[in-house]
């Protein structure tokens, strides 16, 4: 079951408009003067990391919130999960160093999927669990995607590619997956009808012919040390299109497979990229107004720890609780869309 989640937001934050003219000064002729990013995507304001500060930093502080929170001790943990688009080198993992920085003494590894990194560690968690390997699974992300923007832009292609960049924004989250006591297992709503917590369904699927819409390629085989290619180069216009041409399949196939309805779920917490993509995802999906929480405006694209902000801003203002339905949909570079039905 997912049993907690705990995000840090670091303190500096910076204007996406004041970013653009600043962007438009240092860059004449190639960044338009008038602050376009902002007004077409909704954005606000990103979150940034401080200059002494890692991805590993990030996980380290929303995961010890979480474990203070929850009254855990490191010893509780029995494996440790680093879930992020972000990591702080090629090698060794980060989960090593997250690890290391909490004093976690389990085993460990990354879970990496773009966007959806948090989403398929819950995944992973779950499978894992299920087998009996282990009862308290910790993921901690570490998003950092503000190191990897370009503000030197020599020309207007450049500047289109780097567009979606300046929406990006630095945020650390953390989620706890733990096996279902018989309690939980078995319980009931105020009707007598069967209401277990924890995660009851969930359903993933990909196009990976778009893998190339949306890249960071440089510091692997491919481009091992050209400097050029350490910056995001993503085609927004083509990323949108195929996220569209994926349609509602998946998310409606975890809502059946836990036989349930929108009707019953108090929430749907997706990843935001621009606050005028929820029109897109309201249609496709049929949902009813207001089921959706709106984080992009003032927190920026936080990469994968996107549904672990949803979800602690939804309970932290009792938007929901215990014995609320939550969808949890993750749309990521690949591309690839999952979908977790998950009762709190």
């Amino acid at each position: 079951m997912l049993a907690a989640v705990g995000v840090h937001l670091p303190e500096r934050t910076v204007d996406v408009r004041e970013a653009e003219r600043a962007l438009a000064a240092r860059n004449p002729g190639a960044a338009p003067r008038v602050p376009m990013v902002s007004r077409l995507t909704g954005v606000r304001q990103v979150h940034v990391l401080p200059d002494d500060w890692d991805a590993s930093d990030l996980a380290v502080a929303a995961a010890e919130k979480l474990l203070a929170a929850e009254g855990l001790a490191t010893d509780d943990v029995d494996l440790l999960l680093f879930a992020s688009a972000s990591q702080d080198m090629v090698e060794p993992a980060t989960c090593h160093i997250v690890a290391a920085k909490l004093g976690v003494r389990a085993p460990v590894m990354d879970v990496k999927n773009a966007c959806n990194s948090v989403l398929n560690a819950i995944e992973v968690a779950e499978a894992l669990i299920g087998t009996g390997r282990y009862a308290t699974v910790l993921i901690a992300s570490g998003e950092a995607p503000s190191r990897a923007v370009r503000w030197d832009v020599p020309d207007r292609a450049t500047y289109l590619l780097s567009a979606p960049g300046y929406t990006m924004s630095d945020a650390g989250a953390a989620v706890l997956v733990r096996r279902a006591t018989a309690v939980e297992a078995e319980a009931r709503d105020a009707d007598g009808a069967p209401a277990p917590r924890g995660i009851l369904a969930s359903a993933f699927g990909a196009e990976s012919t778009h893998w190339d819409v949306g890249m960071l390629p440089g510091g692997g085989t491919a481009h091992p040390r050209d400097l050029e290619r350490t910056y995001f180069e993503i085609d927004g216009s083509r990323l949108r299109d195929a996220f569209l041409a994926l349609g509602p399949g998946v998310v409606l196939d975890a809502l059946d497979r836990a036989a349930l309805t929108w009707d019953d779920v108090a929430l749907v917490a997706v990843h935001q990229v621009a606050v005028a993509y929820l029109d897109d995802v309201h249609a496709a999906l049929g949902l009813p107004t207001g089921r959706t929480l709106v984080t992009v405006a003032d927190h920026g694209n936080v990469a994968s720890a996107t549904l672990p902000l949803q979800l602690a801003t939804a309970l932290e203002t009792g938007r929901v609780g215990p014995g609320d339905v939550v969808v949890l949909v993750g749309l990521a570079g690949g591309i690839s869309i999952g979908a977790t039905v998950v009762r709190l």
